[in-house]
């Protein structure tokens, strides 16, 4: 499969999706997508398996053919193939701290909610873990994701009381990962930021008014 440019295959339902949609957004660029429709579970059909055999979204398709699966690998491409706004670092320190943040809201945060979401919904039983293979939910591991969730926003409103950003002064992919968890957490596990957490709080209200959070 051959494209005149890298075409990016994403769904609106995917969160995993938003955060390379913001970070396209962020850097300005044109990329073209195409909508996956998982309410119809068209990522695991024939024609999208070609594509990605994970049945997975997004997956970023370039001009020779090649399938780029995974967040952070679909953003090591486009930071390398458009530099313009970095959004990965742009030094050796401000590149590993970033990893560093980024890493943590996706262990800690973003991987909490969907194990969360994921084994409480009805409507995904059997289908615990996306990607090609069917685990049933264990509904016991919700309470926990819950506690995890907690966790998480207590421990970055903590790192957000010394830092403007996630990962310093500048707006950076651990911010993506992390505005992404707020909203998954709020709007799929109705989980929204308390009171309590005041520098998390502003840091939302932040960088929720960037255009780039509509993406």
């Amino acid at each position: 499969m051959t494209n005149a440019s890298p075409l990016l295959y994403e769904s609106k339902a995917s969160p995993n999706a938003r955060r390379v949609r913001i970070f396209i957004a962020e850097k300005g660029i044109d990329v073209p997508t195409r909508s996956v429709d998982l309410g119809a579970k068209e990522q695991f059909s024939e024609a999208f398996k070609a594509i990605n055999p994970r049945s997975q979204v997004p997956a970023l398709v370039l001009d020779d053919g090649t399938t780029i699966a995974e967040v952070p690998a679909i953003w090591r491409y486009l930071e390398e193939a458009y530099p313009g706004t970095p959004l990965l670092g742009h030094d050796a320190r401000t590149r590993a701290l970033v990893a560093m943040w980024e890493r943590r809201a996706e262990l800690d945060g973003f991987a909490s909610v969907m194990e969360g979401v994921r084994n409480a919904a009805a409507g995904l039983k059997g289908r615990a873990l996306s990607g090609p293979h069917a685990y049933e939910q264990i509904p016991d591991i919700v309470a926990r994701s819950r506690k995890r969730v907690e966790n998480f926003y207590d421990d970055f409103n903590a790192r957000l009381e010394a830092s403007h950003f996630v990962a310093g002064q500048t707006y950076s992919a651990a911010d993506i990962t992390t505005l992404a968890t707020v909203d998954f957490a709020t709007k799929a596990f109705a989980m929204p930021l308390s009171d309590r957490h005041g520098a998390l709080k502003r840091w939302y209200e932040e960088v929720s008014a960037r255009p780039s959070a509509t993406a």
